[in-house]
């Protein structure tokens, strides 16, 4: 599983999580400098890097074990789930509501489309707001864009990297019809509170568990506390199928209205492709027969490769935490298990003699630890935002007043996520979390050996 690490691979390896762009403002002549063999010596400043090995290949595959399954499907020239024989996506269903603990799962091409038909399907639109945090992926805030609502963004709990509940409860208006938490980064937001808030004004709660797979609550799985859950299984995915989604709930009439809309607006169950009558407007978004069969075989190691990253994350936050402006995440009191997407930390630059985030992720990068700076700061003032406010539906929606983006943005300012994205956060990736305690040791290490170098490499810099 492990493999050498090379620049030009791990940039292909993590480019979805935003690292590629990173790297590339990222000077090779500094990160890949030649080493003297010193190994108290920082390797940015020449000295021997703590790790030379790579990391974990991502996504898992066997050859032996895995590919039967996906080429009998491909064999059987039956690759579409409305086909006759068609049955692996339904499998695969089967066994995903299974695991989470819901009635019903519907598997989708990806979670970006599991929000917008969860959204569109519990008549969220035109002229609602749907409260939301602003440190999140785009795809969370496009899907409330894709069914003309509007965003409105609350603010988020540092410490723990998720929507604060308290600031969901300021942002309620007449026009609030529901609430879209994110379990971002496979921690679990406080969604016991979200859910309670949300009851108390009669909103909708769509989770984004998009990555969250198995993680819990009081030993619920993320994704079956609100109205639906929506997950993701794109390639970086802790359950990677390339791409690929789906939504959970245990509302019979609501899963069949969203087995509906992805199926072209076809009534639910319908076997006519061609004639027939339909009963909504829809889309085409259905799952291929030889995406679910990647999905099944990956399922099969989910729970223990879930197991191993909590353990690791453990061993890592615990070493970690004795080092001087390394502040790893919270955990709600009442989560009873995480899945660990990221491993996040926030960096105090003030206890690194001063060194930039930026020049600390090289330094970590050139000691063969790669780490991302996450998520940007201003999700909720970028131009995606004034273009659909400009675009025809919205003008006729909307009012002046509420589409002046310069107001917006005031309005929805998120102080404590931007410092935690434009000065503090750190990420390390999910499958560096597959490892061994002595990999972990390699991340503490690199770390420890930075902080102990930080005021050279800042003066070199």
């Amino acid at each position: 599983m492990r493999k050498n690490y090379s620049r030009r691979e791990f940039i292909k390896q993590n480019s979805l999580t935003g690292l590629g762009a990173f790297m590339a403002m990222s000077s090779p002549a500094i990160v890949f400098a030649g080493h003297s063999g010193d190994i108290s010596k920082p390797a940015i400043l020449g000295g021997s890097p703590v790790r030379t090995k790579g990391w974990y290949d991502w996504p898992v595959w066997d050859i032996e074990q895995d590919e039967a399954a996906v080429i009998n499907v491909l064999r059987s020239g039956i690759w579409c789930r409305v086909e006759e024989g068609g049955h692996v996506v339904s499998e695969f269903e089967d066994k995903w509501a299974g695991l989470i603990g819901s009635k019903r799962c519907l598997a989708m091409v990806n979670g970006t489309n599991s929000l917008i038909t969860s959204l569109n399907m519990l008549n969220v639109g035109a002229g609602d707001e749907v409260i939301v945090t602003p440190y999140t992926f785009i795809a969370t805030i496009n899907a409330i864009l894709e069914v003309g609502a509007m965003p409105v963004f609350a603010d988020i709990d540092p410490e723990t990297f998720q929507i604060d509940p308290a600031k969901i409860q300021e942002k309620i208006t007449s026009r609030t019809r529901a609430i879209l938490p994110v379990h971002i980064l496979g921690l679990p937001c406080d969604i016991v509170r979200i859910v309670e808030i949300a009851r108390r004004h009669d909103l909708v709660v769509v989770e984004d568990a998009c990555q969250a797979w198995l993680a819990e609550v009081n030993h619920q799985k993320a994704g079956t506390f609100g109205n639906a859950g929506c997950f993701s299984f794109q390639n970086s995915k802790n359950l990677a199928i390339g791409e690929g989604g789906a939504i959970v709930s245990d509302d019979d009439a609501f899963m069949n209205r969203c087995g509906s809309y992805s199926d072209n607006g076809r009534p639910y169950g319908s076997a006519d492709l061609v004639g027939g009558g339909y009963v909504r407007r829809g889309s085409n978004l259905r799952m291929t027969e030889y995406q679910a069969a990647i999905g099944l075989v990956q399922l099969k190691r989910l729970d223990e490769q879930t197991t191993t990253r909590n353990r690791n994350a453990a061993y890592l936050r615990s070493k970690v935490s004795n080092i001087p402006g390394i502040l790893p995440y919270r955990l709600y009191d009442n989560v009873t298990r995480a899945a660990f997407h990221l491993f996040p930390f926030r960096y105090k630059k003030e206890e690194f003699s001063g060194l930039h985030r930026n020049d600390f992720i090289k330094a970590l990068l050139a000691e063969g630890v790669p780490a991302s700076p996450g998520y940007p700061g201003n999700l909720n003032s970028m131009e995606y935002l004034n273009e659909a406010f400009q675009s025809k539906n919205f003008q006729m929606v909307y009012s002046k007043e509420m589409l002046d983006f310069d107001q917006f943005v005031d309005n929805n300012r998120t102080p404590e996520n931007e410092h935690l994205c434009n000065e503090e956060a750190v990420w390390f990736y999910q499958s560096m979390l597959l490892g061994t305690n002595s990999d972990m040791d390699d991340i503490f290490n690199a770390i420890e050996k930075v902080h102990a170098n930080a005021g050279k490499i800042k003066a070199a810099l």
